[in-house]
């Protein structure tokens, strides 16, 4: 495991990305989604597709909304970057998110052309409600006999929809932290109405006690965060499973640049060295 706690920014890099808009037929109906090159990179099919889903706590967020954070992520990497929607709760809660998520990487493995890649690596992301489901995809890719997957590269995932962790937990003596901690309590109520899911694997991965066969990770997390805790534990439990981790731990966010909102954590992972954690890892896993 490599960590490599380091400095946090809410800045955005403005290197030249084409953007094409796509639909992905979804277990519910069509997805959304924006399929992303840098135009240096853009010439040719990439080997490597990440497959990036947004956050907003299983009930908001949006492609518009996560924009500038895929342009950003994009610009770094060496490989096509594919942003699709999932349904949202409380109109349609679990499974209906997790099975538009492992659809989604399905469809790409059926069609590689069609996003620009040559079908060789595949790698699943995401932040916040989106670390979920890129983990949960992940496992559900296992499970189903692929689409077999080179890496999962998780922002700050929400892991645990107890909300048990200690970090989350003192999180209401902090009137900020507080706030998270409701967003993501009100998130989970209104994704998991039933209580018996929500130790469900698929909907709750540090709840499972299968992670043997994940592929490589990396997990960027962000110090005093309440989600902080739940990502070291999923953490250790993969590597306990012999996965291979990679962490990357950014400083505690300034003022300007509130985790209250459903991208922050997006937007706080655009800086130069956690691009470059996500970038070596990008590289390492292909």
């Amino acid at each position: 495991m490599k960590t490599a706690p380091d400095r946090m920014s809410c800045t955005e890099i403005d290197i030249p990305v084409d953007v094409r808009v796509l639909s992905i037929e979804g277990p519910s109906g069509p997805l959304d989604a924006r399929l992303y090159r840098a135009k240096a990179r853009s010439t040719g099919l990439a080997d490597t597709l990440v497959v990036f889903f947004h956050a907003g706590g299983f009930t908001s967020g949006s492609l518009e909304e996560s924009d500038g954070c895929m342009r950003d992520l994009a610009s770094r990497i060496d490989a096509a970057l594919l942003a699709p929607t999932y349904t949202q709760a409380p109109d349609q809660p679990f499974p209906a998110a997790a099975e538009d998520a492992y659809a989604a990487i399905a469809d790409c493995a059926a069609h590689p052309r069609r996003y620009q890649w040559t079908g060789k690596r595949l790698v699943v992301g995401g932040v916040e409600a989106g670390g979920n489901l890129a983990a949960v995809a992940a496992l559900m890719a296992r499970d189903r006999g692929g689409p077999p997957l080179a890496g999962q590269l998780l922002i700050s995932p929400m892991l645990d929809p107890g909300l048990t962790s200690c970090s989350m937990r003192s999180a209401a003596a902090k009137d900020v932290d507080a706030q998270i901690a409701s967003v993501c309590a009100e998130g989970y109520r209104e994704y998991l109405p039933r209580p018996s899911d929500r130790f469900h694997p698929y909907a709750c991965p540090l709840a499972s006690t299968r992670l043997k066969g994940l592929p490589p990770t990396l997990m960027v997390s962000i110090a005093g965060d309440p989600l902080r805790d739940e990502a070291d534990a999923y953490v250790a439990k993969l590597l306990a499973a012999g996965v291979s981790v990679q962490t990357f731990v950014m400083a505690v966010p300034t003022e300007a640049c509130s985790l209250v909102d459903a991208n922050a954590r997006c937007r706080a992972s655009s800086d130069d060295t956690s691009f470059a954690a996500m970038a070596s890892f990008i590289a390492s896993v292909s």
